[in-house]
């Protein structure tokens, strides 16, 4: 039913050039408006889960998917003081370990950006959006400059300042949540490769993994404070606060932000789920429709999730039910997929000495006697696989 429809993405991140290239393959007339001169992403990192991976196999970026990433083979959790181990999830004991892959984010968009050009989709870069419109016989999106541009369908995959979601759910200031996250890449592998470490403490936690076959660790560094921070992860930080905050860490973590030279800080705020994810002519995907805060490694996969089921919805039904197939499909597994990401926050930051000491003897123990449980506890997130949803 897509087919030979004209379709505008707004937007030229992962979700909206997978939406791109998942449209066209169905025979959709896509182009992509960007505000950047160029598609590129700043330094940072990414786990795609086997959820996200299957999205990706699905487009046939398999191959090339795997080339550009390290295979995770296990996720540590770790106490922040001596660095301890508290419970070792072992994903190569996972059905489908060859799908948690660590990859940077540039990466992965310069694939998907390769991927939708073969596939034909026009690239309109340098060109700002400053309104979208929806109506009964179609959408619009007017430039900065002025222009405006027709299409059948036009999908709002720009993010936390989406210019769609507004015209679809109004206005809706979202909220500080007393937390602020660093991210920084440093040279070289930090310590075995192949696994992703989370140290936990009081108010704070680090990750830290490989990227690029061991020659980048990528950081984000979590810490709950009062002092506000500005939304969007591109802001630049300051090392040496990032330094004082972690300062109570063990040598492991001291010894990797030694390494950092340069930091972008940014706060996390919530933002509801949007209630209308689509109108007559639009659609809204990512973290336009659902912003994630990273504390399950989602954001990514869930865009990805979203993009194939809104080509995979107006495929098999006309605009107006297959949009409204698109949001009952996805949003109560987003809702609940944010709200099981905020409760890891939560358990990662225990201030208590008493309920941390209680709370990690507990996942030692789990992890001694059913070493599949705590990863089990996650297996609805992963183990999902849109592309063959009924």
């Amino acid at each position: 039913m897509i087919s030979g429809r004209d379709v505008l993405v707004i937007g030229a991140g992962i979700g909206g050039l997978a939406a791109a290239i998942a449209l066209a393959r169905r025979g959709a007339r896509v182009r992509v408006v960007e505000q950047s001169p160029e598609i590129s992403e700043v330094g940072a990192g990414l786990q795609i889960t086997p959820n996200g991976v299957a999205v990706l196999d699905a487009l046939g970026l398999g191959e090339a998917l795997r080339a550009a990433a390290v295979v995770s083979r296990a996720v540590e959790l770790r106490d922040y003081r001596a660095g301890r181990l508290v419970v070792r999830l072992d994903l190569a004991r996972h059905a489908r370990n060859a799908s948690y892959l660590l990859l940077h984010r540039a990466d992965l968009v310069e694939l998907l950006a390769r991927a939708a050009r073969d596939a034909g989709v026009g690239l309109l870069l340098d060109h700002a959006v400053a309104a979208v419109s929806d109506g009964e016989t179609g959408a619009s999106v007017t430039l900065a400059d002025g222009r405006e541009i027709a299409a059948d369908l036009v999908v709002g995959a720009d993010g936390l300042h989406s210019r769609l979601r507004p015209v679809l759910n109004g206005e809706a200031a979202p909220f500080f949540t007393g937390q602020v996250a660093w991210r920084a890449l440093v040279p070289g592998a930090a310590g075995p490769a192949e696994r992703v470490r989370v140290f936990m403490g009081p108010g704070r936690h680090l990750v830290a993994y490989p990227l690029r076959g061991g020659t980048l660790t990528n950081i984000v560094a979590v810490e709950e404070r009062e002092a506000w921070a500005a939304e969007g992860w591109n802001h630049p930080g300051d090392v040496d606060e990032l330094r004082r905050a972690f300062a109570i860490f063990c040598p492991e973590v001291a010894g990797l932000l030694r390494q950092v030279e340069t930091v972008n800080l940014w706060g996390l705020f919530r933002h509801p789920v949007a209630a209308r994810w689509h109108g007559r002519a639009s659609a809204i995907l990512g973290d336009a429709a659902h912003p994630t805060l990273p504390f399950l490694a989602q954001g990514a996969n869930m865009a990805l999730e979203d993009a194939w089921v809104l080509a995979d919805a107006l495929a098999g039904a006309g605009l107006a039910q297959g949009l409204a197939a698109y949001q009952a499909r996805r949003r109560d597994r987003v809702v609940r997929v944010i709200e099981a990401a905020n409760a890891n926050a939560r358990n990662y930051h225990l201030r208590n000495p008493l309920l941390r000491g209680a709370a990690h003897a507990g996942l030692r123990l789990a992890g001694a006697l059913a070493p599949g449980q705590v990863l089990e506890r996650f297996s609805w997130v992963h183990d999902h696989d849109v592309t063959r949803e009924i």
